[in-house]
């Protein structure tokens, strides 16, 4: 048995809140968690001005169904199978998504890349294939991914501000692994600020509001 894989053409679907007309001053692309879909998460921005932000939340390339054979759709970026080549593929299908949308904002717009849950790595895997131009990311429940090594690329990350947003109740991030995690980000000279809140595995509007998006 032989193993092949052929390029082949996909649509992807992404959904945007906030001005399309070169107004925004701030573009934020917005990457769901697993079995998320994008017209749901995209949502969770709504507090935000729309003639200041464009918000742009593309969905993950794999659909399933979330309870087996039916019921509600869910979205992932990845799975364990053929990882890399999922991985090239979101890199490559979200850095074109970026190039589309920049056109869309001011000149001087501020780019920040957002993550929540799987989104997380979603996002930093994108960054290590791809090292986009980008003022800010915003890790929320979600981890690095602890496969890379990020200290060759200082002084990329030194450039721009990162956040970490975690609960103190979020069943899939204990205090052990929270630890764990602050002593990787240390070793691997991340210049991460990290922004622990009261809640568990979920997106709180007032965290994002007070503590992790630009004022307005």
């Amino acid at each position: 048995m032989e193993h092949h894989t052929i390029p082949v053409q996909k649509t992807a679907h992404v959904y945007t809140s906030g001005s399309l007309e070169g107004s925004a001053e701030y573009l934020i692309i917005a990457c769901h968690g697993y079995g998320q879909l994008s017209k749901y998460f995209i949502r969770k921005f709504d507090f935000l001005p729309k003639d200041q932000f464009l918000v742009v939340a593309p969905e993950g390339l794999s659909r399933f169904y979330t309870q087996g054979f039916y019921g509600d759709v869910g979205a992932s970026w990845m799975t364990k199978e053929d990882r890399l080549v999922e991985i090239d593929d979101y890199a490559q299908y979200l850095s074109q998504m970026l190039e589309h949308f920049q056109k869309m904002i001011k000149p001087d717009a501020k780019v920040i890349l957002y993550g929540f849950s799987q989104g997380c790595a979603t996002v930093m895997r994108w960054i290590m294939k791809k090292f986009p131009a980008i003022d800010t990311i915003i890790l929320y429940g979600g981890l690095l991914p602890e496969d890379l090594d990020y200290r060759p690329f200082t002084t990329y990350f030194q450039a721009i501000e990162m956040k970490w947003a975690y609960g103190d109740t979020d069943k899939f991030i204990d205090q052990k692994r929270i630890d764990w995690h602050l002593a990787f980000i240390r070793d691997q000279l991340m210049p991460i600020s990290t922004v622990p809140y009261n809640g568990g595995h979920e997106m709180i509007r007032e965290v994002m509001k007070e503590k992790l998006l630009p004022k307005y």
